[in-house]
């Protein structure tokens, strides 16, 4: 556990005025969050593509109520896109592009919430709700902090920008096309995300690599319907069986990869990499107990912390088939799917790994069956520069509002626009989490911790205030 800090540093005036409008003004903060919340937009779902809508509608008409410049709802032929800026803090300073995005995770399984999962519910110092913590609670602390600084002085001490998607959940195509052509409105010196977690209630982290993805789908046909298991079982291979047995090839029982070529352009990490790692283990009692399994699993040449964000994964997230309603039926599927998410370490590309996984199913599948692999979405892997002025003034931040100075981390999950970003601005972000490690994001009862919600805009306050001010070299 990282020691308390005792640092002082000295914050402009503007930057306490600021602070003082978002104390006065914390039960208004959370009523507006709360009016976000119950907007379904789980951007997945067509049926939801008029919630989703909303959500962006209700973003754009909040982003000129707090006074930002410039706000338009765009359309894409997906969900839209929400911009915003305020340019006048004077070309000397620089400008801090916030990226957010406001769709959200299907609520299902319904039956399991203890809430309604769009009816905010605060219990406990929590407030539970689906995108509480992923990731309306977090992109909305940034906005309460810009407009602590309008609402109070009128200005900021940087040049801001927002840009928030509605497809984070499912890919992020629209922003994936929308980016390369909006160089010139997007243009900045940093971005600043918070869609991650920090260690604990205390402890805050800064994730400086991310895990990317390449999502596949596999369909296995067998006969032309489905057929009586007894007058054909026995002669036919059940697509459902042979579905299980190239499954049960893609990988071994420690969890390494079978898919011949998948570790090649695996970036290995360095020496300095898994002692700085080391020196913040995950904590395995604690972990194990947020994620209720018996025991843990995982490749035996690698701790805990590297395999969860610093090793390359093969999972199986969905299995169709069969007949799944009450009571027997015994029949032989006509068809089998699976749905397989690979999450992607750095060097590794999307497209190559996604060529691997075909020719691999190609060659292990019995002439029985007929295998299709479809590619669904993916997103490349990052790592992020230690070593910017941004990222001192987020540690700084951290460590001031916290009282001690944030670790740093790899997160095994996928945040494709640190790529997309890096890419075509050319520029590196900063992973400003405030989520728990058991907040539950993508499951059912969801929950962020209010306290950090208060902190996150306090750190955002701080951490504009201490940017503006900040030297090429971070001082």
């Amino acid at each position: 556990m990282t020691e308390k800090s005792n640092t002082v540093l000295n914050f402009s005036r503007e930057a306490d005025l600021a602070l003082e409008y978002a104390l006065s003004n914390r039960d208004d903060f959370l009523e507006e969050l709360f009016s976000l919340i119950r907007i379904p937009s789980v951007g997945t779902q067509p049926e939801r593509r008029a919630e989703t809508a909303a959500a962006a509608s209700w973003l754009t008409e909040h982003m000129e109520k707090v006074g930002l410049d410039n706000v338009e709802l765009i359309s894409t032929e997906g969900n839209h896109l929400v911009y915003g800026d305020w340019l006048e803090a004077g070309s000397e300073k620089p400008t801090v592009l916030i990226y957010g995005h406001y769709d959200v995770q299907p609520a299902d399984p319904l039956h399991k919430w203890q809430t309604p999962p769009f009816e905010p519910t605060v219990k406990n110092g929590y407030v539970y709700a689906r995108g509480s913590a992923d990731d309306k609670g977090q992109l909305f602390i940034h906005i309460k902090s810009v407009e602590s600084y309008l609402k109070s002085i009128g200005r900021l001490p940087v040049n801001v920008k927002f840009i928030f998607e509605g497809e984070e959940e499912s890919g992020g195509l629209s922003l994936e096309k929308y980016v390369p052509n909006s160089l010139d409105q997007l243009s900045a010196d940093v971005v600043l995300i918070s869609d991650t977690p920090m260690i604990s209630k205390e402890l805050p982290a800064i994730v400086y690599g991310l895990r990317g993805m390449c999502f596949v789908f596999l369909d296995v046909t067998g006969p032309s319907h489905d057929l009586h298991s007894g007058s054909y079982g026995g002669g036919i291979d059940n697509p459902l069986n042979a579905l299980a047995h190239i499954i049960s090839k893609l990988k071994d029982e420690s969890g390494k990869i079978l898919i011949p070529g998948f570790y090649d352009q695996v970036r290995p990490l360095t020496g300095e990499e898994r002692q700085l790692l080391a020196e913040n283990p995950v904590q395995e009692n604690v972990w194990l107990a947020n994620s209720g399994a018996p025991n843990i699993w995982g490749e035996p040449d690698y701790s805990l912390t590297e395999r969860l964000g610093a090793r390359p994964t093969l999972d199986v997230n969905g299995i169709i088939g069969g007949y799944t309603g009450e009571g027997a039926k015994t029949v032989l599927p006509s068809t089998a799917h699976a749905k397989i998410s690979m999450r992607l370490v750095p060097e590794q590309k999307v497209a190559d790994i996604y060529n691997l996984f075909q020719e691999y199913v190609a060659q292990i599948s019995p002439p029985t069956v007929h295998t299709k692999c479809t590619f669904v979405h993916g997103g490349s892997p990052a790592l992020i520069d230690r070593d910017i002025p941004a990222m001192h003034a987020a540690i700084k931040a951290y460590e001031v509002v916290f009282g001690q100075k944030p670790v740093f981390i790899r997160e095994g999950g996928s945040i494709p626009v640190v790529n997309l970003f890096k890419r075509h601005l050319g520029i590196e972000s900063i992973l400003m989490g405030f989520g728990l490690p058991d907040d539950r994001i993508h499951s059912p009862n969801e929950r962020f911790y209010l306290p950090n919600f208060y902190r996150g805009i306090e750190c955002s306050i701080r951490f504009l205030d201490l940017y503006s001010r900040m030297d090429r070299s971070g001082k």
